[in-house]
């Protein structure tokens, strides 16, 4: 027997059997405020299984619309992404893929220092095989060397903070 949508319906038992679930779980919802009764106590069909649907476990109930369809089932599925996220994460650390920022920071300046050392003390260790080749003053060539060296320097320094290259 179908209603007609002005009807009604007074009975618990009656919503459950239309909507295909038990009257314990229509006794449930409405307990726990998932559905409610209109103002005169009657139930309205369409709001209820509204109601039920958009709230509904999809793994535990027949009313259950696709999970993406529902705020439940995007706060659902999100909750799952952050935990596989969260699962990923750990296996990088636990891998050794990600590292503490503080100890890479350490890392960076101890690699960024010894580049600078390296670089600063070049024209000194060359400069007297470079003036020995070209028959020139060696201090003189350690001395260009030293101002190509600091403006090449300055300009990658710059260009590091933003800057425009000089």
């Amino acid at each position: 027997m179908r209603l007609a949508m002005s009807e009604r319906i007074t009975s618990g038992r009656e919503v459950a059997r239309q909507l295909g679930v038990s009257h314990t779980a229509i006794q449930k919802a409405e307990r726990i405020g998932r559905i409610t009764r209109e103002p005169d106590g009657a139930w309205d069909i369409p709001r209820v299984r509204r109601d039920m649907a958009a709230t509904a476990l999809p793994s535990r109930s027949p009313l259950a619309l696709p999970s993406d369809a529902t705020p439940l089932g995007r706060l659902m599925l999100a909750r799952l992404a952050l935990k596989v996220e969260a699962q990923r994460i750990a296996l990088d650390r636990a891998k050794g893929r990600l590292m503490d920022i503080g100890a890479a920071d350490q890392r960076l300046d101890a690699v960024a220092g010894a580049m600078r050392d390296a670089v600063l003390n070049w024209p000194a260790r060359v400069a007297g095989t470079i003036a020995a080749e070209i028959h020139a003053d060696p201090h003189l060539v350690q001395t260009l060397l030293q101002e190509h060296m600091h403006a090449l320097l300055s300009n990658v320094a710059a260009r590091l903070d933003g800057q425009p290259a000089a």
